[in-house]
């Protein structure tokens, strides 16, 4: 006489399939990853002046978020530079340039406002902000005769989080966690004025 109506192996079988599914089953994106990731980026170049463009994914890990929300502002670098090779000496840089994201949460107002420079701007959602700092327009104007015509140069662009900015304590959690340690690797394109 059998207690069960179905035998154990099939039970087992069942449970199986049903576990492989669950672990199968994909996460949600917030939890699968966090970085910064360059996407695209271009820089068309004038006599007097170039225009640099990029699309930038930035996804906080969940301690950065949980920082922010205790009222601990977010520096952010944006990094540009263009490099000419030179064979018989160091490489030439004639333009590097720096642009410093502030990104902070205000608990009375429940706003998060991003800084750049001297203009500050409010958006009611951490998404809204990030979607701002993501879409990268500039225009740099540049010194006559610092970029040569006919001349290939190698245009490099990156984001990253500016972990001496922090406070101290948080200082000492970025230089050991990947979690704190944010940024994009160097997105590099050549460019002929």
């Amino acid at each position: 006489m059998t207690v069960f109506s179905t035998p154990f192996w099939k039970k087992f079988k069942f449970s199986a399939l049903l576990l492989a599914f669950a672990l199968a089953a994909p996460l949600p994106l917030a939890a699968q990853h966090h970085g910064i990731d360059v996407r695209q980026a271009t820089v068309a170049v004038a006599d007097d002046h170039y225009l640099l463009e990029a699309n930038i994914d930035i996804v906080l890990s969940a301690p950065l978020e949980d920082a922010l929300h205790k009222g601990i502002a977010l520096y952010f670098l944006l990094e540009f530079e263009m490099v000419r090779s030179r064979w018989y000496w160091f490489n030439d840089k004639p333009v590097s340039r720096q642009q410093q994201y502030r990104l902070q949460f205000n608990a009375l107002t429940r706003q998060y406002r991003i800084g750049i420079g001297g203009f500050y701007q409010n958006f009611p959602t951490l998404g809204e902000a990030l979607q701002v700092m993501s879409k990268v327009r500039r225009r740099e104007d540049i010194e006559p005769g610092t970029l040569s015509k006919g001349t290939s140069y190698t245009a490099g662009l990156r984001l990253r989080l500016d972990i001496s900015q922090l406070p101290k304590p948080f200082n000492l959690n970025a230089l050991g966690s990947r979690e704190w340690s944010l940024g994009s690797d160097w997105v590099r394109w050549t460019v002929s004025p």
